[in-house]
C-alpha cells in the first residue's frame, strides 16, 4: 500500500492512500500494525513528507560503485552519522542553497533508499529486522562537501543537515508491496539528465544488516528514518564536478515506490 501524509482543506494533517494528487482516501493504523482504508475522502491541499522523523541514521560508502569512484575501502562495519529532523521537506518542496554555500558551489544529490522504523527496535537480529519496519521511502542526502570535509571537525553532520537538505517522498510503501527491498532499481536525474543509476542489491549492507548494526544497544523510536546510502553519479566525484544551482530540478526514483522531485532555489 502507498501512502502518502497531507494536509486537507481543513488544515488538518491526515494520512492517505489511493490519491490521484488532489484527492486521498483516508486510513487508520491497525493496532497491530499495518493501515486500512476508512472510506473517507478529502481533499489534497499539500502534500508532507510522508513521516516526521523521530531520528535520521544514514549510511555512508554503503554501494560497490560509489565506494569504487571515491577511492575509498569497503568498510568493515557501517558508517553511520545523522542528519537533522529539521532539515527535511516533502515531494515537491523546494531544496534552498544556504548563503553560506553560495560564494562556491558545493551542494551535491544522493538518492537513497529510506527505511521508516514501525515500531521500537532495540538489539534486533537480521532476521527479525523487517518486523520493525512500517515501509520505504525515497531520500535525497543534499549534502554540502566543503562543509562536510572541512566545517564539521572531521564529521560528516554539520554539511548534511541545513534545511531543505533532506527531501523525503513522495510516498510511504508498505512491506506488503516492497518484500524485498534488496532489488529495486534506483536512479536520479538533474535536468532531466541521468546522473545516478544503480540496483540496491549492490547495497554492501543490506536492510536488515543496518538495522540490526545501528539497533545494537541502542532504541530505534517509532518514525525513526533510516537512509542506507547512495549508488555512484554523484558530482563531487565527476570531471568537472557537478554541484546545484537555483532552478535546478531532480528527480529521484526507486522502483515500486515512485519519484521524489524538488526544485532547488
Amino acid at each position: 500500500m502507498k501512502i502518502i501524509r497531507f494536509v486537507d482543506d481543513n488544515g488538518h494533517i491526515a494520512i492517505g492512500t489511493e490519491s490521484d494528487g488532489k484527492t486521498a482516501t483516508t486510513v487508520a493504523q491497525k493496532p497491530a500494525g499495518g493501515y486500512e482504508a476508512t472510506g473517507e475522502k478529502r481533499t489534497i491541499r499539500k502534500i508532507l513528507p510522508p513521516v516526521a522523523p523521530a531520528a535520521i541514521f544514514c549510511i555512508g560508502l554503503n554501494y560497490g560503485g560509489h565506494t569504487r569512484e571515491t577511492g575509498m575501502v569497503p568498510p568493515e562495519y557501517p558508517v553511520i552519522f545523522m542528519k537533522n529532523p529539521a532539515s527535511v521537506i516533502g515531494h515537491k518542496d523546494s531544496i534552498v542553497l544556504p548563503e553560506s554555500c553560495r560564494k562556491q558551489p558545493q551542494v551535491d544529490y544522493e538518492v537513497e533508499l529510506a527505511v521508516v522504523i514501525g515500531r521500537p527496535a532495540k538489539n534486533v537480529t537480521p532476521e527479525n529486522a523487517m518486523d520493525h519496519v512500517k515501509g520505504f521511502t525515497i531520500g535525497n542526502d543534499i549534502s554540502a562537501r566543503i562543509w562536510q570535509k572541512k566545517g564539521g571537525g572531521g564529521q560528516w553532520v554539520r554539511g548534511k543537515s541545513f534545511d531543505t537538505f533532506c527531501p523525503l517522498g513522495p510516498a510511504l510503501v508498505t512491506l506488503d508491496d516492497i518484500p524485498d527491498p534488496g532489488n529495486l532499481e534506483i536512479s536520479l536525474s538533474l535536468n532531466g539528465r541521468v546522473m545516478q543509476k544503480s540496483n540496491t542489491s549492490d547495497m554492501i549492507f543490506s536492510v536488515s544488516q543496518l538495522i540490526s548494526f545501528i539497533s545494537e544497544d541502542t532504541t530505534l523510536l517509532t518514525d525513526t528514518v533510516i537512509l542506507t546510502g547512495t549508488p555512484e553519479g554523484v558530482g563531487f566525484v565527476r570531471k568537472p564536478p557537478v554541484y546545484l544551482h537555483p532552478g535546478d530540478f531532480l528527480e529521484a526514483t526507486i522502483e515500486k515506490i515512485g519519484t521524489l522531485k524538488n526544485q532547488v532555489m
